[in-house]
């Protein structure tokens, strides 16, 4: 990105611009090569920073509150944004709550008192965030949810949401489900492998794969039980699963890679085939599961990509610089199925 000060005459036709196509297909931000697709959802939003430009000469400090690492994809998501601080000049504070929202609201507080120039924020949950989001913004410092969002009535608390679109990725999972059962006239049984109770990704992508698979009668919802993530737990999980269920489990929906990683264990211990005798679909798309894909022991990976430490540094720069940002910020993803997998494999990064 262009780190220097824009031209006011350019500035102003920017915003022009961005008012003109309002009601049209995603734009993208910034200029180099990290522009981001955005969409606020239900039309078009921009928000305006609460920062004001700092001086050309002064180092810009972000606080940022990771909530853990509690797979392979949140540890590339923290690799990606620490690299990503340092190529942009940006003094990087950065916090791991350890899945603790506790422990987020502790390093907050902590941003607050270094009078840091920006928080971001990758939530552990979604709810109970009002109270000190309304701390921050007294105190005069925007912030920039990251990954994942916080439910909030008042949603000038916060600046731009980066991060993947959870709902659109569990409708992703749920039509490639119907499209590979299109023929299929016998009941199928799912169980579903959610993430931490209460987060945004295992909300919204539960709720966008059951709202497409409640269109076809033979898909049956046996079991949803949450794994938080983790290969541990999905194998856990999927060991119950397999236990009460059996061989009328015919498809798994896993929220992550990690857990779909577990439940294949289970699943090859159990005496059953993953990728065939259950159908797989995941959300992620780490190395370790295009692997397992080439194998043919996952049949779909909604790609949900973590290396978005480019456009959050990006974004504070932007935001410091004085210009207004989209209230939604979404990386371009694909989804891959087992024919694309030994072609992509190679090309995973995480």
């Amino acid at each position: 990105m262009n780190n220097k000060r824009s031209n006011p005459l350019t500035f102003i036709a920017l915003v022009f611009m961005i008012v003109l196509t309002g009601c049209q297909s995603p734009a993208s931000i910034g200029t180099g090569p990290h522009s981001t697709s955005v969409n606020s959802g239900d039309g078009w939003e921009t928000a305006s920073p609460t920062a004001e430009s700092l001086p050309s000469d002064k180092q810009i400090v972000l606080g940022f509150s990771q909530l853990g690492s509690e797979s392979d994809w949140r540890k590339a998501n923290t690799l990606s944004i620490h690299a990503a601080a340092e190529e942009a000049g940006i003094d990087l504070v950065f916090a791991n709550a350890e899945q603790s929202q506790a422990k987020q609201f502790d390093a907050i507080h902590s941003f607050i008192d270094q009078k840091v120039d920006v928080i971001a924020i990758a939530p552990v949950i979604q709810y109970g965030w009002e109270p000190i989001l309304k701390e921050v913004k007294q105190a005069g410092i925007p912030v920039i949810l990251f990954d994942r969002s916080v439910e909030v009535s008042d949603t000038s608390l916060f600046v731009t949401l980066i991060g993947s679109d959870f709902y659109e990725e569990g409708r992703k999972a749920g039509k490639y489900l119907l499209d590979k059962m299109r023929d299929r006239t016998e009941p199928a049984g799912i169980v579903e492998l959610q993430g931490t109770v209460g987060s945004a990704p295992s909300v919204e992508r539960g709720k966008g794969f059951h709202e497409v698979v409640k269109e076809r009668e033979p898909l049956i919802m046996l079991g949803s039980e949450p794994a938080n993530f983790t290969k541990e737990e999905g194998k856990k999980v999927m060991s119950s699963f397999l236990k009460e269920h059996g061989k009328d489990i015919h498809v798994l929906f896993s929220h992550n890679d990690d857990m779909a990683l577990g439940a294949i264990e289970a699943i090859e211990e159990y005496g059953l085939e993953a990728g065939k005798d259950i159908i797989i679909i995941s959300v992620d798309g780490t190395k370790q599961a295009f692997e397992k894909m080439a194998e043919g022991k996952i049949n779909c990976i909604v790609e949900c990509n973590p290396l978005l430490g480019p456009h959050l540094m990006q974004a504070v720069k932007e935001l410091m610089e004085g210009r207004t940002l989209p209230k939604r910020i979404v990386p371009t993803e694909s989804v891959f199925t087992e024919e694309m997998a030994k072609k992509e494999v190679g090309n995973r990064k995480y």
